[in-house]
């Protein structure tokens, strides 16, 4: 079996309406284009919610009420699993200690939510903005000590 010997024998090959060639084949001269304008040109693409000029109708449309999660910025997780890996035993797990080991950016050190991966084997002390409840449920089982810290941000 050679990729050349494929052949599409699920559905009869549609033919292709050529346009531009003569006026005795329906599709001559202008093309289907219509005479002058935009849609006529070579290279045309209509842009999606273009009226022709006119206010377009999402423009018209009054805005109503806010939404923050245009500002919002996402908080930045980091896993039990990565915690297991590159932390001893009775180190503490802070935002600060995260950005001293390269784990977040000095943008993200403001909004860490810690999340569950695997159950810790080491015993390490947790500071974080955020906790997932799956990981709340694992460090209340093996006790180990977290703190839920206050955002900076207002996030």
């Amino acid at each position: 079996m050679e990729l050349f010997a494929l052949t599409n024998t699920s559905r009869p090959k549609k033919k292709v309406q050529r346009v531009g060639r003569g006026v005795g084949s329906k599709r001559g001269k202008t093309s289907c284009r219509g005479e002058k304008g935009d849609g006529s040109r070579q290279g045309y693409r209509r842009r999606f919610g273009y009226e022709g000029g006119q206010v377009p109708l999402y423009r018209k449309l009054p805005i109503r009420g806010f939404t923050r999660g245009t500002f919002k910025k996402p908080s930045v997780a980091v896993s039990t699993s990565l915690i297991d890996r590159l932390f001893q035993d009775g180190d503490v797990v802070s935002p600060e200690t995260l950005l001293s080991r390269g784990i977040i950016r000095r943008s993200e050190v403001n909004r860490v939510k810690i999340i569950g991966g695997k159950p810790l084997t080491k015993k390490v002390t947790l500071s974080a903005h955020a906790f997932s409840r799956s990981v709340i449920g694992l460090l209340d089982q093996q006790g180990i000590s977290y703190e839920i810290q206050a955002s900076l941000s207002g996030d």
